[in-house]
């Protein structure tokens, strides 16, 4: 059996293990992104929680602007010299009219009124403007052996402690109402290596696994950790993960 670990050392992580374990966008998302538009002159990411994809497409943008309804999230977000934030819900930009040329949101579509976020979109965008709503979906483990473990854990054991949310994004948005001219994208992927801590590290952010700890339902989680400890070894030793990039990606 691999080295013993502890439950709660790896599950009690704080605020700052999302900020940490968070999958970051590859460079061609954005890269991607800005080349869908004829102006590069104005981005809005929407939901843009530590402003992760916003830096990564004031890159190609000549102003970005982060919008959050979290004050929290706002306040943590990584400074940019491009890139302003600004703390509102999505259903209220604080924008002028067709001043934007991209209007993004990442991971984030699923907690909007979306009719109203439309509406907004629509009101904001400039000729030739794109929509995109991005996420990325279960994540992939190698060897198989992982990733059987891993799917039971994910589908069956804390299934149902997720949010009724999370099905859209495990979905790729595929299910959700999108009254625009789609588009098509290229396959992408965010590609990890991680240890045993990191992977558990991650997982300590899902708003599941916190709903199985206020269950009382440890025994889910401790079974989990030593199925998958004795199936990864060298819990120093690193494995790939990575999780399939989606978009529904329209023209306004």
């Amino acid at each position: 059996m691999a080295a013993e670990v502890g439950t709660r050392n790896w599950f009690d992580a704080g605020g700052s293990a999302y900020a940490l374990f968070r999958p970051e966008y590859p460079a061609g998302l954005s890269t991607f992104l800005a080349s869908t538009v004829k102006g590069q002159g104005r981005a809005v990411d929407v939901g843009c929680g530590n402003g992760q994809l916003t830096c990564q497409l004031a890159d190609h943008f000549t102003t970005v602007v982060g919008i959050d309804s979290s004050e929290d999230q706002i306040a943590n977000a990584t400074p940019h010299r491009h890139v302003e934030y600004i703390c509102a819900p999505a259903e209220r930009l604080p924008l002028a009219d067709r001043s934007v040329h991209l209007i993004a949101a990442a991971q984030a579509a699923h907690w909007f009124d979306r009719p109203a976020f439309y509406r907004e979109a629509r009101r904001i965008a400039a000729e030739g403007a794109v929509i995109a709503l991005v996420s990325y979906g279960v994540l992939r483990l190698e060897p198989t052996e992982l990733q059987a473990r891993f799917s039971t854990f994910y589908t069956d054991e804390i299934g149902p402690y997720w949010p009724p949310e999370r099905k859209l994004v495990d979905g790729g948005y595929a299910g959700i109402e999108f009254p625009f001219e789609e588009m098509a994208y290229p396959d992408m992927n965010i590609e990890r290596a991680w240890d045993f801590g990191e992977f558990l590290g991650y997982l300590s952010t899902w708003s599941a696994v916190r709903r199985v700890n206020e269950a009382g339902r440890d025994d889910i989680l401790d079974t989990f950790v030593r199925d998958l400890s004795d199936i990864w070894g060298d819990p120093t030793k690193k494995r790939p993960v990575s999780w399939p990039i989606k978009m529904r990606l329209g023209r306004i």
